[in-house]
Parts: structure tokens; sequence; C-alpha cells
């Protein structure tokens, strides 16, 4: 499998949906009867009149999901081959991105995070063309942008505002200037959502957005089941692995390579760190992470030597997430 998606061949695109809804068999299998979706926070439910929460059938849901995971995997595709994060042109990142979007069942419907990944992937595109860039404060500004939209979707995206300041540091010498730029054009979205709050006379209701902030990291973490979680037996394997591998080849690789992997590492941290400011842990928040984590699987699955030890390693992973949806333990 790994070899048929180590070439660039449009046909694996084929391939893709195959994979796609063989990942999504098991939970179609065992869906509930009502699955709820929630489009964005409650902070501007009223800026969407809609009546959408149950408004699709499982099957619905799962289905539009599975077309949005499929949209993201060609965009991250397109992504990597575009900056060579690779080395070469591969399948591998929209391969992997389809299979660690499948790794638990609250990844495989609608949810906020799992919108959000279109502006993770917005966000890279920007990201990465700070590095050539003469001026990077329209840049920044729109990337302020993008993270205020995404607040108002999923409100633990706030935190991908320190990606930007990372970047910076990563990419270019310090100017003051593009700093401030991202902070504006993040106030920018919430000045006009304020005055939104101000016409509708709720104004005094506004600063109730930022009380999550406050939240403290908590010392545990309630697991009801934890056989469910054994599916990421080969998912810490694989990452070090790739770790491995990055290390080994980290200085061969151009200075934009190695920056963009540094970011890509941050943006990993940072995703899986904010969840802590939800009231209730939910596990697909975690969908945050699925894009850095594909791109990492790509590059060990990419740059492997042992064909019978990568093939295995997936072949692994890939019958370990069909098995626990199929068993709820």
């Amino acid at each position: 499998m790994i070899s048929i998606f180590r070439r660039f061949n449009p046909l694996n695109a084929l391939w893709l949906v195959i994979l796609l809804v063989v990942l999504r068999i098991g939970y179609l299998y065992n869906a509930p009867a009502n699955i709820d979706f929630t489009f964005v926070e409650t902070f501007a439910r009223t800026l969407v009149p809609l009546a959408y929460e149950h408004m699709f059938s499982p099957g619905i849901n799962i289905f539009i999901a599975g077309i949005l995971v499929f949209m993201q995997a060609l965009l991250l595709n397109f992504l990597v081959n575009r900056y060579n994060l690779l080395g070469k042109s591969t399948f591998l990142p929209a391969l992997m991105y389809i299979t660690v979007s499948g790794l638990f069942t609250p990844f495989l419907v609608l949810s906020p995070p799992l919108i959000c990944n279109f502006l993770v992937i917005w966000m890279l595109y920007k990201l990465f063309d700070l590095y050539k860039g003469e001026s990077a404060l329209s840049t920044t500004y729109d990337l302020g942008m993008i993270v205020a939209i995404g607040t108002l979707i999923y409100f633990p995206f706030i935190f991908f505002f320190l990606v930007i300041w990372i970047a910076l540091i990563i990419f270019r010498p310090f100017n003051w200037r593009e700093w401030i730029a991202g902070i504006i054009g993040y106030a920018t979205v919430f000045f006009f959502l304020a005055v939104y709050y101000y016409l509708h006379n709720q104004f005094s209701e506004f600063y109730k957005i930022w009380l999550p902030l406050g939240t403290r990291f908590p010392n545990r973490i309630n697991i009801t089941n934890y056989y469910n979680y054994l599916v990421l037996i080969p998912v810490i394997v694989i990452l070090g692995l790739c770790f491995v591998k990055l290390r080994q080849n980290f200085f061969k690789s151009y200075v934009q390579i190695r920056k963009s992997f540094q970011l890509l590492f941050f943006i990993f941290m940072v995703a899986g760190l904010s969840f802590y400011v939800r009231a209730q842990f939910n596990l697909n928040h975690f969908l945050l992470c699925a894009i850095p984590a594909a791109v990492f699987f790509a590059y060990y699955f990419l740059h492997g030597t042992s064909k019978w030890f990568y093939e295995t390693l997936y072949l692994l992973l890939f019958i370990s997430i069909i098995y626990f949806q199929f068993n709820t333990f």
C-alpha cells in the first residue's frame, strides 16, 4: 500500500476514496441514532440563524465529514508537494491524513475541529510564505483574522495565535510591526462581533467570551475506557521513527525545510495542549493535530528503507483503526 502512494499518480485519488470508505464502515455499523453537530461557539451562535444541530442523519453526517476529510487530504497533499517538504512529489500526505483522521470514532463526524482544519491548511500556506517574503505585514494581518474566524467556530483555536508568533521567530528577523499586525487582524474580527453585541444590547456579555482562558491546566484527565486508546501504540511508534529519521536527515535538508518541520512540530504541540479551555473533554479536539501528524507520518514512510517493516507497520495501524471501530468494549 505504501509503495503505491509513494509515487505521485493522480489515480491514487481513487484509492484514497476506497480507503476513506473502508475506514468508516465500522462506525457506520455502530453509529448512534442521533449525532449533534455544532458549527460555531455559543457566543457566535446568533450569527448563524439556522437550526442545523439535528439537520443531518448519522449517515449523512458521516458522509459529509468524509467529503471534507477527502478535500483536506488533497489540499494538504498539494501544500506538501508545493513546498517540497518531503523532497519529492508523493501522495503519502493525503494517505496519512485520511488514516490519522480515522483514528477515533469522534473524528469521523462533523465537528468544529474538522471545519477548523481548513483554516489550519490555509494558515500553513501563508506561514510557509513568510520565509521568502520581503514584508509580512499583510500576511500576519490575514493570519490574525484567520485565527479569529477559527475562534468563532471553535474557541481553543485561539491558541493558534501563538503559531503566528512562533512562525515569525522561526522564519523572520524581528520586526515589531509584523507582530502587532497579527493582533490587529485578530482584533478586527472581534471588533465587529463587539459591535454586534452592542447593537443587540448584549455588550455586558462580551467579556464572558474570554473567561475560559482562565481555566487551569488539568492535573489529570478522566478516561473511561483505556482499551480504545490502544490504537495509539502504532501511532506513537511511527512518530518516534519519524523523529529519528528527521534527526538523521536534518542538516542534509534545505534551511526552509528544516524551519518548516520545526513549525509543524510547534503546531502539533499547540493544537494538542489547547484542549483544556473546553469545559468538557472532547476527543475530537485532537483532529487539530492530524495535519502536522500526517506530514510527519508521510516523511517516515517516504524515507523508510525497510519495505517489509513500514508496510507491516502501516497495515497494523490500518487494521487497528478498523478493529477498534467494531469493538466498543
